[in-house]
């Protein structure tokens, strides 16, 4: 079997089963010997096509997002989340995002759009520090997470955005206090939205929830109520799925 081959074959078991994959499985279920493997693993973990769960088992990446636009499993974040996202939609009609972090940067993997003049799309990414999901991420995210992303740069995407180190502390435990991230017109002038993170079965982080909209239309306080509560349920329906 070509390389090519044995990492679709990799691919294709992961993609089929119902939960995480260990190492062995995947040899006995390809046929391949367990040290390719390893070998092959260990690579497509390096460009993100692969990724381990909290219990060390892998899962697809983040990676494939970005280019398939969307994974194929039985049971996926964006598949879990889109009828709370469409609710979500109809309550407030705004726009609403689903991202998960990859590295310093957030990818959009699901979108339910309310007609706003925005080039986001699923598979797309923006830094974490100027975005409403990005800094509900980064608030439940260990702290070298937080650490790399400063070391990447606060580059600010307009004159609003944090854009120091101090002020990005700051703003994170504001968020770890109230529940609810902000973004004031950060990512894009004249668009503010409220977010509020996911967390899966292990209680870890997992995503983060928002709706956008114009500034002048964006009743902050009050749209947070509804987007905490949509992302509680969702974290809710994550862990009794044990995703």
């Amino acid at each position: 079997m070509s390389v090519v081959g044995r990492i679709t074959a990799i691919l294709t078991v992961i993609e089929k089963a119902p939960g995480s994959v260990g190492i062995s499985e995947l040899a006995a279920a390809t046929g391949l010997a367990k040290g390719s493997v390893h070998r092959l693993v260990g690579q497509l973990l390096e460009e993100r096509l692969l990724e381990r769960s909290a219990d060390a088992r892998l899962t697809l990446g983040v990676r494939l997002f970005e280019l398939g636009s969307s994974v194929p499993l039985p049971r996926t974040l964006a598949q879990a989340a889109r009828p709370l996202m469409l609710d979500l939609h109809h309550a407030t009609d705004r726009q609403v995002h689903l991202a998960v972090l990859d590295g310093v940067e957030v990818v959009y993997v699901e979108i339910v759009h309310g007609g706003l003049p925005l080039a986001s799309s699923v598979g797309g990414r923006l830094p974490a520090h100027a975005t409403g999901v990005g800094k509900a991420l980064l608030a439940y995210s260990p702290q070298a997470v937080v650490a790399d992303r400063v070391e990447a740069g606060l580059d600010p995407m307009t004159p609003r955005t944090i854009s120091t180190p101090a002020g990005l502390t700051r703003a994170l435990q504001d968020i770890r206090t109230v529940g609810t991230s902000y973004d004031h017109e950060e990512s894009h002038l004249g668009v503010s939205c409220v977010a509020a993170p996911v967390f899966g079965a292990d209680k870890k982080i997992r995503a983060a929830l928002s709706v956008t909209g114009h500034t002048p239309r964006m009743d902050l306080p009050l749209l947070g109520v509804a987007v905490r509560t949509a992302a509680f349920t969702l974290s809710r329906q994550l862990r009794d799925a044990g995703l």
